[in-house]
């Protein structure tokens, strides 16, 4: 997992700056999966989750306090610790241990299911699904049943349960932030990867993770790539994004990212993928696009 929705208000934006930034979003993100199972021939998940995420938070609180903006109160600093452990540490934490036994392009699938569970746990908040969202619930949920009652995920439990826990931690981190006292949107997203990494690097510690030698260098690009384009690029394109265009738009990477983790697997990682994989795909991505497209619908 690799962004906070927000409600931000909307500026004018050049067609080019919102090009390059989709551009970004949709192939960086797209393109962390792969990463994840690289960086995990060298580290342990939480542990390698805890580095990726100190290292960008704190750089990017490095920067934002330079550059003047307040630091989050007490009380902010809760709320960031709690968002911690569902939009980090079960989020992101789960999905690195889920790829120590499943393929980055079927992670990114199953993740791709989150806006259907962000619906679904939005009728908690009295929100009345549209018939189109109802049809995409239920097109997306059977594709969620299919992809997981057949292929990889069959023979892997673990990473089965693991993704789809990933998945409604990051449903319910985004409802539930939605009527808290949080920071700027930058200095929170910060936080949560601050207060994230020390609940990973705890987790990582106490289930026994260790780093016994120097991680390959295949490894260690992998983190780094996480850590500037997954953690702080990726993450500012999103931000500006929600500045700057609708958030039917800049949410548009729950259905794009899973395709572009499915080629790049099977490019470079040489990743497999049968019929039932990708009908279970199709049929998930099919599900989300009626969600979003019927919020969208709504909003106009």
């Amino acid at each position: 997992m690799n962004a906070i929705p927000l409600s931000i208000p909307r500026l004018q934006p050049r067609r080019l700056h919102v090009a390059l930034a989709l551009f970004a979003l949709y192939v960086i993100w797209g393109s962390t999966y792969l990463g994840i199972r690289i960086g995990l021939q060298g580290f342990p998940p939480f542990l390698m989750g805890a580095l990726r995420m100190a290292t960008a938070g704190a750089l990017m609180y490095g920067v934002l306090r330079w550059r003047g903006q307040r630091a989050p109160t007490r009380s902010q600093w809760k709320n960031l610790a709690v968002l911690g452990v569902w939009m980090v540490l079960l989020s992101n934490g789960l999905v690195n241990f889920a790829e120590q036994q499943v393929s980055s392009g079927l992670a990114a699938v199953a993740v791709a299911s989150t806006p259907l569970w962000v619906a679904l746990f939005g009728l908690l908040r009295g929100h009345r699904p549209h018939c189109r969202e109802w049809a995409g619930l239920a097109i997306g949920f059977v594709g969620i049943v299919w992809l997981n009652l057949g292929g990889e995920l069959r023979a892997t439990p673990g990473g089965m349960i693991a993704l789809i826990v990933a998945s409604l931690a990051w449903a319910w981190g985004s409802i539930w932030s939605r009527d808290q006292d949080l920071p700027s949107p930058f200095m929170s997203a910060a936080g949560q990867m601050l207060c994230g990494s020390a609940l990973m690097l705890v987790t990582g510690l106490a289930s026994g993770e260790r780093i016994h030698a120097l991680p390959s260098g295949a490894a260690i690009a992998a983190v780094v790539y996480l850590i500037v384009f997954g953690s702080i690029i990726g993450f500012t394109a999103y931000i500006w994004l929600l500045h700057h265009v609708r958030p039917v738009l800049a949410t548009s990477y729950a259905y794009v990212n899973p395709p572009i983790a499915v080629l790049l697997g099977a490019a470079l990682a040489h990743e497999r993928f049968g019929m039932h994989e990708l009908a279970a795909m199709a049929v998930i991505v099919a599900g989300v696009a009626l969600v979003i497209g019927a919020r969208a619908a709504r909003k106009n």
